[in-house]
């Protein structure tokens, strides 16, 4: 489902301004930036690329309308600014070149995910969305990774929307999670719009609205009969298991929310079991991380299922990445001018990359090397693909199944060591001989003032 209008007032205020200099110094140069992670979050041995579908959705209708442009009109930043610039915005449509790494692959510090070639003022200000878009899905889909990878199997849904910073971020939680290998979510309008299958249980304030306990699990299963799960901690959950069991029913599982889950989930499966309701699963809920879970099953908990929510929703242990979108070449006159930064501990390097992924003769992916986008490694993987040509996409979007099954299959070519919840061994990631001497030069040329 596509937004037939994308605001172009979702970017920052120095955007806008930098764009209006632009135009009044009639500077209307094609640009190359490059939007990359400066580095992995604690506890991180790799991350997950997500949020392309949205970034080239943004692209694709990005518009300032009537009422926008008079509202930039109003601003005093704007005052010196001529009427010819707005008059520019309302004419604006994005038509660059776009390179990206698909959704589902794994990435590593400095490697860029995206680069958008383009006039300079259409490049500049889309830099906050494309930014907030995917830093944010990637920064969920990595999470859900783990999560899943500690579930061992199980079945893991995304629970969090609740906990969300605001319903677009749960929606888009919802499908960043479903990237990174969770089997569903709680998220309806997810599930709507992005084809994420949604699950639902039952709250305890539907169990606290009837006499008695009983009558509540009796009136839903009837209802809902395979697909219903039995949420029995309201009072006590021992107590819960025991009137399922003495009122006949047979619910495909029941769901524990709070109290010992390793000591509760063994008891359970017991009275179960000896009721002869062997196929009747225990979920599990409340407070869960990919820790807690990895703990759980290391120490036996007989738990089939896991609904994990705020860890997941909002990242809870590493909730924002160091996300940069940075100009990395000038298209002008003089022919294409290559730029970085070179300040101490943010220092970037100039030129369009293209990130090769080496494997060992096992499968199992070896290094990475960032290098010039003109190079050639025949012996490797080429992650950077062309997206988006002259505003318009090459390709239809992927199927979002597609995505995870493509997300699984890449995690699973990462080593071991990489995918350790704690201490992960660090991937090895270098960069290219060419793209460290076209570094070294621009240096030069920059100190030289050249």
């Amino acid at each position: 489902m596509k937004d037939h209008h994308s605001s172009a007032l979702f970017t920052d205020l120095y955007e806008l301004t930098m764009a209006a200099a632009y135009f009044e110094n009639h500077y209307a140069a094609d640009a190359s930036f490059e939007l990359f992670v400066r580095s992995l979050p604690k506890e991180r041995g790799f991350l997950l690329a997500a949020g392309l579908e949205q970034a080239l959705e943004y692209l694709e209708n990005l518009q300032f309308c009537e009422e926008e442009i008079e509202y930039l009109r109003g601003q005093p930043v704007f005052r010196n600014v001529s009427g010819a610039f707005f008059q520019h915005l309302a004419e604006l449509r994005f038509n660059g070149n776009v390179w990206a790494m698909p959704e589902g692959t794994p990435v590593f510090g400095e490697e860029p995910l995206l680069r958008v070639t383009a006039p300079i003022i259409q490049a500049q200000i889309v830099e906050t969305s494309l930014l907030s878009t995917l830093a944010f899905q990637t920064m969920i889909a990595s999470k859900a990774a783990r999560v899943v990878m500690a579930a061992e199997g199980r079945n893991v849904v995304e629970f969090g929307s609740r906990r969300a910073h605001g319903p677009q971020a749960g929606m888009l939680a919802a499908r960043a999670a479903y990237v990174g290998g969770c089997g569903g979510t709680s998220n309806v309008e997810a599930g709507h719009r992005f084809g994420v299958p949604i699950f639902g249980t039952m709250a305890h304030s539907f169990v606290m609205a009837y006499e008695r306990e009983e009558e509540a699990f009796r009136e839903f299963q009837r209802l809902f009969l395979d697909a219903s799960v039995l949420l029995v901690d309201t009072y006590d959950t021992l107590a819960a298991i025991d009137k399922i069991i003495r009122n006949d029913l047979r619910p495909p599982a029941v769901r524990l929310d709070s109290g010992d889950l390793l000591s509760l989930s063994k008891r359970v499966r017991q009275k179960l079991d000896q009721a002869g309701l062997n196929d009747t699963r225990i979920f599990a809920s409340g407070d869960l991380d990919e820790f807690t879970i990895a703990d759980l099953l290391a120490r036996g908990a007989k738990i089939d299922g896991f609904g994990v929510g705020t860890a997941l929703a909002t990242s809870k242990d590493a909730p924002a990445l160091g996300g940069v979108y940075k100009l990395v070449d000038v298209q002008s006159q003089r022919g294409i001018l290559y730029r970085a930064k070179f300040s101490e501990e943010k220092a970037t390097h100039p030129g369009p990359k293209q990130v090769f992924r080496f494997s060992g003769s096992d499968g199992v992916y070896a290094q990475d090397v960032i290098a010039r986008a003109n190079e050639d490694h025949a012996d490797a993987i080429a992650l950077l693909r062309p997206v988006m040509r002259g505003g318009k996409r090459i390709e239809p979007a992927v199927r979002i199944q597609d995505i995870q099954l493509r997300a699984r299959e890449e995690l699973a070519k990462l080593p071991l060591g990489c995918r350790r919840l704690r201490e992960p061994e660090p991937y090895r990631v270098s960069f290219s001989q060419q793209l460290q001497e076209l570094s070294a030069t621009v240096r030069q040329q920059v100190l030289n003032g050249a």
